[in-house]
């Protein structure tokens, strides 16, 4: 009896190995003026990618969030929370598509900042509004 629970616990322990990895991180600050964009900004391929967007600009503070997968030469999908704009209920947001100027996520109070996607393979952070130059930051983890 001994030896079949050794067995049984050594096959256990075996299939129950578990690798942890530090994960990998890019940090993106942005300062756009109306209408303007950001560079291309690439995310790792084929795995999933936390995108963490905020707007640190006073009048118009926010942040916004969306788990991402970039599947390479075809889309991007995602699913998140869109920035809180002052109304009662939480902006869920989801999407996959290759095309590029598809509405992602929103990172800013007023929704005038969004991240978007720029080809199937990159995204980039777009300023829509009319009059004010935005600033704030990306975070990447994988």
């Amino acid at each position: 009896m001994a030896t079949v629970v050794a067995i049984l616990t050594s096959m256990v322990v075996a299939n129950a190995t578990q690798t942890i990895t530090t994960p990998n991180a890019a940090f993106i600050s942005y300062s756009l003026a109306p209408h303007a964009s950001s560079a291309a900004i690439t995310p790792a391929t084929n795995r999933s990618v936390l995108v963490m967007g905020c707007c640190t600009t006073n009048g118009d503070l926010g942040v916004g969030q969306v788990s991402l997968l970039h599947i390479p030469s075809t889309a991007i999908d995602w699913v998140g929370l869109d920035s809180w704009n002052g109304g009662t209920t939480t902006t869920t947001t989801a999407g996959s598509t290759g095309t590029a100027g598809a509405h992602i996520v929103w990172i800013d109070g007023v929704h005038s900042v969004d991240i978007t996607v720029a080809s199937a393979d990159t995204i980039h952070v777009l300023n829509r509004s009319n009059v004010s130059t935005l600033a704030g930051n990306l975070t990447l983890v994988w």
